[in-house]
């Protein structure tokens, strides 16, 4: 599947939920029996709900990201360590509109995407790992740059500065804002005020 294969997202889908109607018929078949407990099905229905999920998530995150950074393999290599590691992480890549008026500026960077230098960025304790990484084309831009913080609600009650800053950038302009989670090491990405997670296969 290419960047943007959708007719190969499309099967892959088709494939996963196919797979999942036909338990469903089983489940439904077995409703009745008194010694079978619901509440394993159901679990495994969610999460697996949440992995079509993720994988339709990654696959819009790299059309998203296609005209704007040659990097994204050495972008998902990095989210993937971070994720791994539950090192906390906000980068925004620049699209269409710049970003200088809604960001706070950081610590000037200017070298090439990589993802070793993006995780150092974020490595505990690191004087850069407080705020985000401003990535524009292939290079990092800036780091610890200070994000306008979302007023509106995640509907959630938990969410963190991390993902309130994504957020809040999103809903000023066109940018993509990525968050590593500290505390579960998930990924999410941000765009139009809204977040979704996704996975960072490489």
């Amino acid at each position: 599947m290419n960047d943007c294969d959708y007719t190969g997202l499309k099967a892959d889908i088709r494939k996963r939920l196919g797979s999942m109607q036909i338990e469903l018929r089983r489940l439904l078949d077995g409703l009745d029996s008194e010694n079978h407990c619901l509440l394993t099905d159901f679990e495994s229905f969610g999460s697996r709900f949440s992995e079509i999920e993720a994988l339709a998530s990654s696959f819009y995150l790299r059309c998203y990201l296609a005209s704007f950074t040659n990097r994204y393999h050495e972008l998902a290599l990095a989210v993937r360590h971070l994720s791994a590691r539950r090192h906390g992480a906000l980068a925004v890549i620049q699209r269409g509109d710049p970003v200088d008026e809604w960001i706070t500026p950081g610590i000037p960077i200017e070298a090439e995407l990589t993802h070793s230098l993006l995780e150092s960025i974020f490595f505990p304790g690191s004087p850069l790992h407080d705020g985000a990484a401003v990535i524009r084309g292939d290079r990092i831009s800036s780091a610890s740059s200070v994000l306008p913080l979302s007023s509106h609600g995640s509907g959630t009650g938990k969410e963190g500065t991390r993902h309130r800053a994504a957020r809040g950038l999103s809903e000023k302009c066109d940018a993509l804002v990525i968050v590593v989670s500290e505390e579960s090491g998930k990924s999410s990405f941000a765009m139009g005020g809204k977040l979704y997670p996704f996975n960072s296969p490489v």
